[in-house]
């Protein structure tokens, strides 16, 4: 321990009073806030749509605000990490400053461990994904010297599934190609248990009790149950409020319904159509009533365990 020090500004690093007065801080940053602003921890986003000038100066606004409240709060934001990412086709990629300064465009940043384009397009994602594994069953194959299916198993499971599952009702991968690219890194990790080598892929799957990640019917009921714990949480859990937002109810009178009908939309871009609130509402729609009519315990950690 060290010694006794006067704080006479801040509080030391690491201190259990330095969240708690953090969230004190930060907690009316969103204070006259039309445009949406999503915090998690030091992080903020501000997002709007932009389709004319108007919602620019809208943005705009809403940054000298921010800029105005960090003055007054004596905060400050980090403008060497502050990026303007436009999203969707046709966008006209307006430019916007925070105080004097003006914020770089991005093509890509990294939102929560997920690396997310312009254009929605996860490959990147997955590969990086699979490069993360990849060097995590490097790392276990140089550091354990013992193969055997006892301590490898876990192992993998352990530290290397973490990452190909992560968030992946989000960049869930839909092309055969970032498939293999992940499916490469499980036959990789069977193939270093003891005895298990000379088998096909398919025969040590079968005596590691484990499936396929990605190929066939095993990958889509793993996807759409993570999908359908996600929405029952959006829908009627601990989310509810947030997936008003998020998922619009159908009308429906119809006595073979499950009497919680989620509307369906139409879209141009096939790539609309694979974003985990448009997938799900099909899977959701063919649940029966028992199931969207489970209650959810108040203190259980995971609410959305029922609907698997």
């Amino acid at each position: 321990m060290s010694k006794w020090r006067p704080v006479t500004s801040g509080v030391p690093q690491g201190s259990v009073l330095g969240p708690a007065l953090f969230n004190i801080f930060v907690r009316d940053m969103d204070s006259g806030i039309e445009c949406t602003l999503s915090n998690f921890a030091n992080d903020t986003k501000l997002c709007g749509v932009v389709d004319t000038l108007e919602g620019r100066d809208a943005i705009q606004r809403h940054l000298d605000r921010l800029e105005r409240w960090a003055h007054v709060d004596l905060m400050k934001f980090n403008r060497a990490k502050c990026k303007v990412r436009h999203m969707g086709r046709g966008s006209p990629k307006h430019k916007y400053r925070l105080g004097r300064e003006w914020i770089e465009s991005s093509r890509e940043e990294n939102d929560l461990g997920l690396l997310v384009d312009e254009k929605l397009n996860m490959s990147r994602q997955r590969a990086l994904a699979a490069q993360k594994a990849n060097c995590i069953l490097g790392c276990i194959k140089r550091s354990v010297i013992s193969r055997l299916r006892e301590v490898i198993l876990p192992l993998h499971s352990a530290l290397m599934r973490p990452h190909l599952e992560y968030c992946v009702q989000l960049w869930g991968p839909q092309h055969k190609k970032d498939m293999d690219l992940l499916e490469r890194i499980q036959r990789r990790a069977t193939r270093t248990i003891r005895g298990l080598k000379h088998l096909f892929y398919e025969d040590r799957l079968r005596k590691l009790g484990l499936f396929r990640l990605l190929n066939h019917d095993n990958w889509r009921r793993e996807v759409s149950g993570g999908d359908l714990t996600a929405a029952f949480q959006y829908l009627k859990g601990a989310y509810e409020k947030t997936g008003e937002g998020l998922f619009t109810r159908a009308c429906s009178d119809r006595t073979r319904s499950n009497g919680f009908k989620l509307k369906e939309g139409r879209f141009r871009l096939h790539i609309r159509k694979k974003l985990f609130t448009m997938r799900v509402k099909r899977h959701w729609n063919r649940l029966p009533r028992e199931v969207v009519d489970a209650q959810i315990p108040w203190k259980c950690s995971r609410p959305g365990w029922m609907v698997l």
